[in-house]
């Protein structure tokens, strides 16, 4: 990979001629490498990451008008402004009271002394938190500034795009049939296909509103076209009236990066499909080893917990409760493991781990309950997590969306998912007539069975299927189906009563396709191993006035989980809420809402994630795993005296 990055000062020339420098070398290295065009105070989230301890921006330069920086010249004078919370960006300006404002940190520099000042505390870069006020009348600052005149208000940070908006996109193809190059449109907005890449066409994928524009080079397009890709790309920018500081990717196929990726509802890389048998791995990149379930090390492997989402075997203690009227009833433990669309439900889930008891609330609800059962349900569980002293882990599931762990709770059972009705007596809802369930094995080895449409469209060569029609009983095998698959038949073989008459792929009887309304065309690709996606961190604070999400940049760690933030964690598969000890009262409530939004603009389609909300200190294995070298001790210790420590 390469970055090209132009300095707010470079001249036009300079621009132009790092753009043909970086074609030039992207041809000599036969267009595999992937290209960034960087731009100042606007670097992307993979640049960022390169430098986690922050960015200096140094005046000065090759035929500039600015004098030479010289490190360690001990006369020299000038003035760092300090901004960021999660990427520290220190800019040399001009050394005069007019460059402060009360809402950022800065360093003085005056050569031999080193003051840090700061009005209001916002940056987290560790220089600025300890030296208050007081140094704005200490000696060296009046003797080299003058006195101290009346210091204007915070500037505002960049303009925030609307999060409806930011996560939209447009794809265009290019051509230069015509002799120039021309793009034409593809498709208005994202969720894209991933066919919609043809190998012989290069593409244009418009997320400006974002300030993102990324440029896909298909391998067989013809050299023109590729060699011309970035200035495609600016030439598109210039057409559509984007800043210029939106950010240019130029893609190869095979080196896609997960921006990019996140704009295609199924976009799967070379020998990755998606199905039951999840095979995850460790780490942030798709060739490290793969770590298939096993129970036995669950407590002394947290990387395949936090892959699997298992705290445990789902051997503890089990409570359900049903959302009516207002209020938790609790459900007959004879009847636990069923879960129907038209109710919400909560699960107290109590299990030990390291000697003590720890507690899950799962609150399942219903694509089908009401809007009174859906906020009921949200206020039983808030209830539920303060009568236990606020130390429950809660996480929020959408019907079809559950987690394996949840799925584990049933030992030996399956949980079964009826499409609608309810499970009070004398339900709205009778069932149909003709009923399809479809069973499926999750990486842990947890079974589920969720009812479908009668309809052979449904069917999947990789699972097991129990038709119930008026007059017969039916469990069908997918050739690639497993037996722990149809061992959880039985049991909804004798949940619905009678017995079932079993079907092989491939050898139907006649009565079996016209139970569900004649034969169609169905998924018949067998599963492959599906790669893990790289995990992102987000901070949504209010630092600024406004609450925000930032994500922290490169591999993140521990460290980077504010005690006084929120913190997103998205891992594909499933959202964790942190909540810091010292987050505010509208990070904390407002929060659960960023990460609805948060899937619910997602350019890839996703919706319904679980959503597990976990408190600083009681994090459990399915967080940390995730973390590398994970300290729990960590939170035992002030912060500020860490960083203070450093210097």
């Amino acid at each position: 990979g390469k970055a090209i990055l132009n300095r707010d000062e470079c001249s036009q020339d300079e621009r132009g001629a790092a753009a043909i420098f970086a074609t030039q070398l992207d041809d000599f290295l036969g267009g595999g490498p992937v290209q960034f065009r960087e731009v100042q105070n606007n670097e992307s989230i993979t640049f960022l990451g390169y430098f986690k301890s922050g960015i200096k921006y140094k005046q000065g330069g090759v035929a500039s008008g600015f004098q030479h920086v010289v490190t360690n010249d001990m006369s020299m004078k000038r003035l760092l402004h300090i901004k960021g919370r999660r990427t520290i960006r220190a800019t040399e300006v001009v050394l005069s009271w007019a460059s402060f404002n009360q809402g950022d940190c800065f360093i003085v520099d005056l050569g031999k002394v080193k003051l840090y000042t700061t009005v209001q505390v916002k940056c987290r870069s560790g220089l600025c938190i300890q030296w208050g006020k007081k140094v704005f009348s200490q000696p060296p600052i009046v003797q080299a500034l003058g006195p101290k005149p009346s210091i204007p208000p915070g500037t505002p940070d960049d303009e925030k795009v609307d999060t409806s908006n930011r996560k939209k996109g447009a794809l265009y193809m290019i051509s230069d049939a015509s002799g120039s190059m021309k793009s034409s449109v593809m498709a208005s907005s994202s969720p894209f296909k991933q066919a919609m890449l043809t190998a012989e066409e290069c593409y244009i994928l418009d997320n400006g509103v974002d300030k993102n524009v990324f440029v896909w080079k298909g391998p067989k397009a013809n050299a023109a076209e590729r060699k011309a890709a970035m200035s495609a790309a600016q030439q598109f920018i210039k057409e559509k009236g984007y800043s210029d500081k939106t950010q240019i990717q130029v893609l190869p196929a095979g080196g896609e990066t997960t921006l990019f990726k996140q704009f295609f509802s199924d976009w799967k890389d070379k020998d990755q499909t998606t199905g039951p048998s999840k095979a995850y791995c460790i780490g942030r990149i798709a060739k490290v080893e793969q770590v298939p379930f096993d129970a036995s090390t669950l407590h002394s492997n947290n990387n395949m917990a936090a892959q699997h989402n298992m705290v445990d075997d789902g051997k503890g203690k089990v409570q359900i409760w049903r959302v009516e009227d207002g209020d938790k009833v609790a459900v007959d433990p004879s009847s636990y493991g069923q879960f129907y669309g038209g109710d919400c439900y909560l699960i107290l889930y109590s299990y030990r781990l390291g000697g003590r008891e720890q507690h899950i609330i799962y609150t399942w609800s219903g694509l089908k309950c009401t809007q009174d059962e859906l906020a009921a349900s949200a206020f039983l569980t808030v209830k539920l997590d303060d009568s236990m002293g606020g130390a429950p882990v809660q996480v929020r599931v959408t019907q079809g969306q559950e987690p394996p762990h949840l799925m584990s709770l049933f030992q030996g059972k399956p949980m079964m998912v009826h499409n609608g009705g309810t499970s009070r007596k004398g339900g709205q809802t009778g069932a149909g007539s003709t009923r399809l369930f479809h069973i499926r094995q999750s990486s842990t080895r947890a079974t589920r069975a969720v009812e479908v449409e009668p309809s052979a469209s449904f069917l999947n060569t990789n699972d097991v299927f129990v038709l119930k029609s008026p007059t017969a009983m039916f469990v069908w095998r997918g050739v690639g189906a497993s037996e722990e698959e149809m061992a959880a038949a039985k049991h909804v073989v004798g949940f619905l009563g009678g017995s079932g008459s079993n079907v092989s792929e491939g050898k139907e009887p006649a009565g079996f396709w016209s139970s569900l309304g004649g034969k169609k065309e169905y998924q018949t690709s067998k599963s492959l191993q599906n790669m893990v996606k790289p995990p992102r961190l987000f901070g949504c604070s209010n630092k600024t006035g406004c609450l925000s999400v930032e994500e922290v940049p490169g591999d993140f760690q521990q460290t980077d989980l504010a005690t006084d933030d929120v913190m997103l964690l998205d891992t594909w598969d499933q959202i964790f809420l942190w909540i810091g000890n010292d987050a505010n009262a509208e990070e904390r409530t407002g929060a659960p809402k960023i990460a609805k939004d948060y899937v619910d603009s997602d350019p890839s389609g996703r919706r319904g994630l679980s959503i597990t909300t976990i408190k600083q200190g009681a994090e459990p294995p399915t967080f940390t795993g995730w973390f590398q070298a994970w300290d729990p001790k960590m939170w035992e210790t002030d912060p500020l005296k860490i960083i203070h420590g450093r210097f």
